[in-house]
């Protein structure tokens, strides 16, 4: 029996209606007084400044690609000539005299499709309209995400490249040999462009490896026959799961999707920035990165940093603003001075934090997934052991998306999470963003699957978590809006000790 025996047929006018007032949102909660801290947050005074040197001529060296310089450097270029945001909000923090809303408004419109994409990855795992759009929610709702697209960081871009990429190989397998080319080279641009953001973007194009590699063992146990042919009309073949049709993915399409076009658009992203100082060479960049990684110190170097095995628990978010003022008549505080607590009436703060209860959910949701296929597994092997013609039954039938996707979601989680265990220098809860939007998707899989069981207390289940989370997220939201709290409401909205 297999666990979507009934593909959506009805009417998309739901689920389209659905898409639209989540994107709409999401435009809104990014859009919303973006000007109203006339100030550099957290990071910016790098990556604003970085583009804005771009601007000048200049080279300014983070210890990053550049491509998300370029990207800021076009928002602020854009808005300086069609004279967008406050002209009230101006400041020259950057050194160059700038609205506010000019070196942010392109990180909160890219953001703001981030829900889409991880409807139309889940929709492409499962063709599942309704899975489709608890998972466009869940990424609508998670705090993190919304404020790092409201100020001009970079790891919204580092997602947004890498989902695609992501995105583009599943639509690959869903089309004729011909097409499948042109959505592997746009998958290439798409993983290239993510690393050429930050280096830890490459976790996307593992987990796409990693997934073509486990399709081709488990036909080689299984017997699966592969095939080039398009796919058929017919349900059963349309709908037959993606980890069969990855074997349609020969090396050659592995070699010039994963490969090729990936190492071509992270060297092209390099052209612009060593035009600047033709000077310095590719090599050379590559070099002073790895130098300035490993001059990062470590954990104690930063009262925010947090090792790995704390991220997908939440264990300690990161403060970006924090300023105190005696009334809520008087404007942001934006200088170096601040109020004694004593005397603070309001506080304005602004927590880089995931929505809590998402998160400990996906978490959960996450191991659960892990257990049920490891379950499987064990299973089919102790049959495969006890009886030979056990090896001609396939580890799992080929017509459970459900197992598909919960395997594609824990490789893709795996593989932006692995690259970390080995870091000793400084790091902090946003590197965990790329392996949390998956472990979002894995909740959104197990509601999904929930609210269609036949147990009533399985469908009860499922609606009170949707109702949690988005509770959770209205509970949360001042401190990612840095919307005004009294004292004792601030302290209300910090659980725990390291949260503050």
């Amino acid at each position: 029996m297999t666990l979507y025996p009934k593909l959506d047929r009805r009417p998309a006018l739901w689920f389209w209606g659905g898409l639209t007032v989540i994107f709409l949102a999401s435009i809104a909660l990014r859009f919303w007084g973006l000007s109203r801290i006339n100030a550099l947050v957290f990071d910016e005074i790098y990556y604003a400044k970085f583009a804005v040197a771009f601007l000048q001529g200049k080279q300014d060296f983070g210890g990053h690609p550049p491509l998300s310089t370029y990207i800021i450097a076009a928002g602020i270029w854009i808005s300086q000539h069609l004279s967008w945001g406050d002209p009230v909000n101006t400041n020259d923090l950057t050194g160059m005299t700038l609205r506010t809303f000019s070196y942010r408004w392109l990180n909160a419109l890219t953001g703001s499709f981030l829900p889409l994409i991880m409807a139309a990855i889940a929709y492409q795992l499962t063709h599942r309209r309704r899975y489709a759009l608890l998972a466009g929610l869940f990424a609508a709702v998670d705090g993190l995400t919304l404020v790092e697209s409201r100020y001009a960081l970079n790891n919204v871009y580092l997602l947004t490249f890498g989902l695609l990429g992501q995105l583009c190989v599943l639509l690959a397998l869903n089309a004729s040999p011909k097409a499948r080319w042109g959505w592997l080279a746009i998958a290439g641009v798409g993983f290239g462009a993510s690393f050429a953001i930050k280096w830890n973007g490459l976790g996307f194009l593992l987990g796409a490896y990693l997934i073509w590699f486990l399709a081709w063992i488990i036909r080689s146990v299984q017997k699966i026959r592969p095939s080039d042919s398009p796919p058929r009309r017919s349900t059963s073949e349309r709908y037959r799961s993606p980890l069969e049709k990855l074997i349609q993915l020969h090396p050659g399409h592995i070699l010039f999707g994963f490969a090729v076009i990936p190492a071509l658009t992270y060297y092209l992203c390099w052209i612009p920035y060593m035009q600047l100082d033709p000077s310095t060479s590719f090599l050379g960049w590559q070099a002073k990165i790895i130098d300035y990684h490993e001059r990062v110190g470590g954990m104690d170097v930063h009262p925010y940093c947090s090792p790995w095995y704390t991220w997908p628990f939440m264990v300690r978010p990161v403060a970006y603003f924090y300023k105190t003022a005696a009334s809520l008549n008087e404007p942001i505080p934006v200088g170096e001075a601040t109020l004694p607590q004593t005397a603070a009436k309001v506080i304005y703060d602004v927590h880089a934090m995931g929505n809590p209860f998402l998160w400990w959910f996906s978490t959960a949701a996450m191991l659960l997934l892990i257990g049920v296929l490891a379950y499987q597994g064990w299973t089919w092997l102790t049959v495969k052991r006890q009886n030979s013609s056990a090896a001609k039954r396939p580890l799992t039938p080929h017509s459970s998306l459900y197992t598909w996707a919960a395997l594609y979601l824990i490789v893709n989680w795996v593989a932006n999470l692995l690259p970390w265990l080995e870091v000793s220098r400084c790091t902090f809860l946003y590197h965990y963003m790329a392996s949390a939007m998956f472990a979002m998707m894995a909740i959104a899989l197990i509601v999904d699957r929930w609210l269609q069981s036949p147990q009533e207390w399985r469908r009860g289940a499922g609606v009170t978590i949707v109702f949690i989370i988005v509770a959770a997220f209205v509970f949360w939201l001042p401190l990612y809006l840095a919307l005004p709290l009294a004292p004792e409401a601030f302290r209300l909205r910090q659980w725990f000790p390291t949260w503050i």
